[in-house]
């Protein structure tokens, strides 16, 4: 039973209609509970699924993320909010940029930078116009769900399985880097330019 402990009530909800339905057959013949399977059902409970656990590993990056910030006097600290009227839609936010994941049709979640960019973000980590819209925004990126041969859904990105904990790790650096304080980070850099200048006079040494 351990391994289910760490399921979403969703993905372990079939067993629990099975045992039921022996408890209960008559019921469930009269009923015809568990002789079909409806595609779009599965997608939308698996969307909510896959939602709500992005979330928790984004909140997970985020603790970590922000237990360096020593409550902000370090760098500015991510937070993350949920998005009204949703399921589990939710976006992190830093420094007036926001990530946004929603599903924005059945099937799909898309992912976006809700702020002007320079450039845009793409998973092969380079900038190219066509994935910038007319607003200088980074285009949004879909991942989309497909059903398996055993009636399980798997999501995907550009034809490629992927995982909660891949989608995270790399849209939350890139978040990261692409919010991170220009001004502060100038400041420190200056400060080491100085140490370094300071240490190298000292030996009479010149920058």
């Amino acid at each position: 039973m351990g391994r289910f402990k760490d399921l979403l009530p969703s993905q372990n909800s079939w067993i629990h209609e099975l045992a039921r339905a022996e408890i209960h057959p008559d019921a469930e013949r009269l009923l015809q509970l568990g002789r079909g399977f409806d595609p779009q059902q599965r997608v939308e409970e698996s969307t909510i699924d896959f939602l709500t656990e992005l979330r928790e590993v984004f909140s997970e990056f985020v603790g970590v993320l922000n237990g360096y910030s020593e409550n902000g006097t370090k760098f500015q600290e991510v937070k993350i909010f949920s998005i009204a009227q949703t399921a589990a839609d939710f976006m992190v936010f830093r420094n007036q940029i926001k990530l946004v994941i929603s599903n924005s049709a059945h099937g799909v979640v898309q992912i976006a930078f809700a702020q002007h960019m320079r450039g845009s973000l793409s998973v092969d980590g380079q900038q190219s116009g066509p994935n910038t819209n007319a607003n200088g925004m980074s285009a949004p990126q879909e991942l989309l769900a497909q059903v398996g041969p055993f009636r399980d859904v798997y999501w995907t990105f550009k034809g490629e399985r992927v995982t909660a904990d891949q989608v995270a790790k790399f849209y939350f650096s890139e978040f990261v880097r692409t919010t991170r304080d220009s001004k502060r980070s100038k400041m420190g850099n200056q400060l080491l330019l100085d140490q370094i200048k300071a240490l190298l006079q000292e030996k009479g040494l010149d920058l």
